[in-house]
């Protein structure tokens, strides 16, 4: 089975997804990595602000709040 990348635009509330790889020529790469988003890092989408941006995510066992365009630069792949 092949896996469809996924692209922020694409997350929806309460799914989860898998960080592939890094886009690492973006400037905030370096920041999200430091945050835990690395490939192979599991997540749970937990709200979506009114407007789309900020996306609230669950992974490592804390909540994280990151804008759609900080994370255009993950590509990623939706989990059952």
């Amino acid at each position: 089975m092949t896996e469809k990348i996924l692209k922020a635009k694409d997350l929806k509330r309460g799914m989860k997804a898998r960080v592939v790889s890094i886009n690492e020529e973006e400037d905030v790469c370096p920041r999200l990595l430091e945050l835990g988003l690395f490939p192979g890092t599991e997540f749970q989408v937990v709200k979506i602000a009114p407007l789309g941006d900020p996306i609230e995510i669950n992974l490592h066992g804390y909540k994280l709040c990151i804008r759609r365009s900080e994370a255009g630069c993950l590509r990623l792949v939706e989990l059952d």
